[in-house]
């Protein structure tokens, strides 16, 4: 087996009897009890006995050719904000401890249960998905997967998902992303994240952050592992995936906001990458999107999360707010002091910027930017200075929520060298997009690391 197997490798070792489920998830949690590794911060829960008979029962129904997909057996991570069957959803908090278990799996839980994925644990997480850091003071923080001696922030909110993949123990993560939770740690830890557009995948059974921006997407090794994933998220056939050749491709660098005090390594790397694609015949156009000020006007009061998350939290910081992680807490408390009129203001200026932002990249393939701004910076810093923390987040959050609040759909990809520090490119197009983002993606993932 690759020591780095993708979704498609996995199936085929199933389907030609080279491995079984059951060492697959023997193999993840062998990984993820490793004292020497991530797993106990990576995971807040690992559902081992009930992995490993749905292990039996999909090497059962493989034998009897009844198993109800390819990828029957392989093991998944689910981020600790989505409900699962008989089980507690703490969103990563300490506040929801003492809740009721779920009553049912969430629609995304249960598709991929139907395709035979095996859910491994619930993964860690920012406490209610409130930052782009992945820094949890309640059930640790995992470490991203550059220099752990060091110990680089893993990115958020989907912190644990991406260390998952990163570690081999698990081979596909659903994530959240509400302004990069996908992105930004698939970034941070040199794999591949995918927000979809919103309406694709049903929001159902999750803890919500903002309702108007949160979108539920995958994490995995590959374009093609993140594409069969998006399918079976949005309850459609898995088709297979025609990666378009790079030359004639017509890609947009926004040189507004997205190029904004880019740390060196992001710089570089992001430069070589495009140079790369350049050689190989991509049309690329750096352009003025004089739209992406107007995000920073719409966020400068806290925006949809603040306004959003404070609906959801108001009651439950009255009884628990003194158990909440306290930068999540006042990040929540901004929202109380939005007003009626300030959030239906927030709601037509993003109508506005939507129509016009649509219509400027409307010649392009997809837009080419950096996913952060900001390479994972060390978490010893970053726990010990209030300010850099806010730095930080903010920077690593700034250009993947562009994307979010254009309702559009957005993959990272890694586009560092064996060694580097990570960074991630981003593609991102309008919503309903997704097919084509996917299809560029799958033609230059290769590429771009060159």
């Amino acid at each position: 087996m690759p020591a780095n197997p993708t979704l498609a490798t996995l199936a085929a070792d199933l389907d030609a009897g080279r491995t079984t489920a059951r060492k697959l998830v023997e193999e993840c949690l062998a990984r993820i009890a490793d004292p020497a590794g991530e797993g106990a911060r990576a995971f807040i829960h690992v559902d081992k006995d009930a992995a490993l008979a749905a292990a039996d029962a999909m090497d059962h129904l493989r034998k009897a050719h009844a198993a109800p997909s390819p990828y029957a057996g392989i093991p998944v991570s689910i981020k600790d904000l989505y409900d699962i069957k008989g089980q507690v959803t703490r969103a990563g908090s300490r506040a929801l401890e003492d809740s009721a278990p779920a009553e049912a799996d969430a629609p995304v839980v249960a598709r991929l249960r139907c395709a035979g994925f095996i859910v491994i644990g619930r993964t860690n997480m920012t406490e209610f998905a409130y930052s782009g850091i992945g820094i949890n003071p309640h059930y640790g923080t995992p470490k991203s997967v550059f220099n752990r001696s060091v110990g680089h922030v893993p990115g958020g909110s989907s912190s644990g998902a991406a260390v998952s993949i990163a570690d081999g123990m698990a081979y596909g993560a659903l994530g959240t992303d509400t302004g990069g939770s996908c992105r930004i740690p698939a970034a941070y830890n040199g794999i591949v994240g995918y927000k979809p557009t919103q309406a694709r995948v049903p929001l159902d059974g999750g803890v919500p952050l903002s309702s108007s921006l949160d979108s539920f997407g995958p994490l995995a090794r590959s374009v093609g592992c993140c594409a069969v994933l998006d399918a079976v998220l949005a309850d459609e056939a898995v088709q297979p995936l025609q990666p378009r050749p790079v030359k004639g491709m017509r890609l947009a660098v926004p040189t507004t906001v997205a190029l904004d005090d880019l740390d060196e390594e992001v710089a570089k790397t992001f430069e070589r990458a495009l140079e790369a694609l350049s050689r190989r015949g991509a049309l690329i156009e750096r352009i003025e999107v004089p739209e992406f000020h107007d995000v920073g006007v719409m966020n400068s009061k806290g925006g949809f999360a603040a306004a959003e998350s404070y609906a959801w939290h108001r009651y439950l910081l009255t009884s628990k707010g003194d158990v909440y992680d306290p930068r999540v807490r006042v990040r929540i408390l901004r929202g109380e002091a939005i007003s009626a009129a300030d959030y239906i203001d927030i709601l037509n200026a993003r109508r506005s910027f939507i129509a016009r932002t649509e219509q400027r990249i409307a010649p392009y393939d997809a837009l080419v930017l950096p996913t952060t701004a900001n390479a994972p910076p060390k978490i010893a810093d970053l726990v010990a200075d209030d300010k850099l923390f806010a730095t930080e987040n903010l920077r690593s959050l700034r250009n993947c929520t562009l994307i979010n609040m254009l309702d559009g759909c957005a993959i990272s990809l890694p586009a560092h060298r064996e060694g580097e520090m990570p960074v991630g490119l981003m593609l991102a197009a309008s919503g309903g997009s997704d097919r084509r983002i996917f299809e560029l993606a799958a033609g230059m993932e290769d590429v771009i690391r060159v």
